[in-house]
């Protein structure tokens, strides 16, 4: 039984592999495809059927998807779009939660505003990898993937907040509104706090105590369980305790790692986010004929319409809510409209367009208990299986397959005032030349004199400033022994101050944050090299 379990998630795992190979050649979303691919086999006869454990979702899958996206959420881009993505990251979901809660009461017989509340809570999240997956081959403003990655981080939250009150309801049946608002600053405001907590405690032990750097990317691994099982054990929010802690050990990494370890801890963080991420995108197609199959309480053509409109419902509730949302503040806000300029009709449209949902919705909706306490069967949970899985199948395949034709419809173009990422690159390394230059010049100025290998190094940073100071002629010079320590000494040093600058940078708010994240992984990879030697 363990075998064939195990043999199964294995052979999913290179179907997933294959698939997203065929996305790559064919430049579809990837998660759009494992979908397909999942609905796909599920009709293949004799093929079994998997069912996971409601308790386990969101312990299992959860925590290191949070934890990465928050590692790799540039904080300054955050920070100075905070408006726009709280905004879309708590308003949004409420008012989408209300506007499912009383359109499903409406709909369905014996549905009540609870369970309508927790079908909204499910579905209200978009899901930030299918939006960027689908976006990355398309040119949009740097501004549209900040919003669309921050709200993600902020969603989740304040989704999973309305899906667990409203369960709490229904398996106990009470609610006041000052309870709820109560329990919800609470869990939100303890929730942060027990991330910073242990992320301090992370930070104090990874800077301070261990001293070898095998060990940081483990400590990276089980961060995001320990805080969202340490959050939830007191009834706070894990959801919050992980992107906190996430996004404060992400800020600062540059203490306690170096290149080997970012380079570690890069490569495998982008292997399990691709393997649960897949899995779930893999689990929502597999698992949609078990889910019909189940539907006892409507007919099955009455159960596809209430989602079709439910989840056309979704839509225009998004893209009405960001039109509001970015004009009103212009209209009434000096302060907005001077610093953030005419928001025009293309970016809400886009991203409105862009709410595909995913992971957290799956994971939410597989978390409903099978029954309630006092053992009677949890109502209407295959209907509200399968109105969120059609949510996600809808928005992902149609919504993400004609996002990118959306964008080039609406010629959608960047601020005139944001620069782009390659005049970014090229000033960045104008800069990182010039320091090293000066460094050259100053602290080897009479090496530079009397050594050839120093002088090549100067001659080139001379002819280009895009050059890296370790080209072929470079390298072939320092295979003469009496030169290769001070070689790597001052290529050592070299590296060190394009660090320091890059760090610098980050802190001027200047250049995305993405950006220098980007040459600070090229001078991991060079420093990789030179120690390699």
């Amino acid at each position: 039984m363990i075998e064939s379990s195990i043999l199964l998630v294995m052979a999913l795992f290179f179907f997933m592999a294959m698939l997203f190979v065929v996305s790559q050649r064919f430049k579809i979303s990837y998660p759009i495809l494992l979908v397909v691919g999942g609905l796909a086999i599920s009709f293949i006869p004799g093929m079994p059927q998997i069912s996971i454990n409601p308790d386990m979702v969101f312990l299992v899958f959860l925590p290191p998807l949070l934890f990465e996206a928050a590692w790799y959420t540039s904080w300054n881009s955050f920070w100075r779009n905070r408006r726009s993505i709280l905004t879309m990251g708590f308003g949004l979901v409420f008012v989408t939660s209300l506007a499912v809660a009383y359109i499903s009461v409406s709909l369905i017989p014996g549905f009540t505003l609870a369970l309508g509340f927790l079908l909204g809570g499910i579905i209200s999240p978009p899901d930030a990898v299918a939006a960027t997956s689908v976006l990355k081959d398309v040119n949009i403003p740097k501004r549209g993937i900040t919003l669309l990655e921050g709200e993600s981080l902020v969603n989740d939250a304040a989704s999973l907040t309305v899906f667990r009150m409203a369960l709490a309801v229904i398996m106990t049946g009470a609610f006041t509104m000052q309870e709820a608002v109560v329990g919800f600053f609470t869990l939100a405001v303890m929730g942060i706090f027990v991330g910073l907590v242990i992320g301090h405690i992370l930070y104090f032990f990874l800077r301070y105590i261990a001293k070898s750097s095998s060990i940081t990317t483990p400590i990276t691994l089980i961060a995001p369980y320990i805080m969202y099982i340490v959050a939830e054990h007191f009834e706070w929010s894990g959801v919050l305790a992980v992107v906190s802690g996430g996004l404060f050990l992400s800020f600062r990494s540059k203490d306690y790692m170096n290149y080997h370890t970012r380079i570690q801890a890069t490569e495998v963080w982008e292997t399990v986010a691709f393997l649960l991420n897949g899995f779930v995108f893999i689990l929502i197609g597999l698992e949609l004929p078990i889910i019909i199959e189940g539907i006892e309480s409507v007919s099955k053509e009455w159960a596809l319409n209430i989602a079709l409109i439910i989840t056309g419902a979704i839509i225009v509730v998004r893209i009405g809510f960001i039109y509001a949302a970015s004009y009103i503040p212009y209209l009434l806000s000096k302060k907005i409209r001077r610093k953030e300029g005419h928001p025009g009709w293309k970016m809400p449209l886009v991203l409105g367009w862009a709410g595909m949902r995913g992971v957290v919705s799956l994971a939410s909706a597989l978390a409903i208990p099978i029954y309630l306490t006092n053992g009677q069967h949890f109502p209407h949970r295959n209907l509200i299986l399968f109105i969120t899985f059609v949510v996600i199948l809808i928005t992902l395949v149609v919504q993400g397959l004609s996002l990118p034709w959306l964008i080039k419809a609406v010629k959608l173009e960047g601020n005139s005032e944001e620069l782009p990422e390659e005049a970014q690159i090229e000033a960045i390394r104008y800069r990182l030349v010039k320091e090293e230059m000066k460094v050259l010049q100053t602290k080897y100025a009479k090496e530079l004199e009397e050594s050839n290998t120093l002088k090549a190094i100067n001659l080139q940073l001379k002819r280009s400033l895009e050059a890296t100071a370790t080209n072929l002629s470079s390298e072939a010079k320092i295979k003469l022994a009496n030169e290769r320590g001070l070689y790597k000494k001052v290529m050592q040093d070299l590296i060190d101050v394009r660090r320091k600058i890059i760090y610098d940078m980050v802190a001027e708010k200047i250049y995305d944050e993405s950006v220098l994240r980007s040459l600070e992984h090229n001078l991991d990879l060079e420093e990789s090299r030179l120690n390699r030697k």
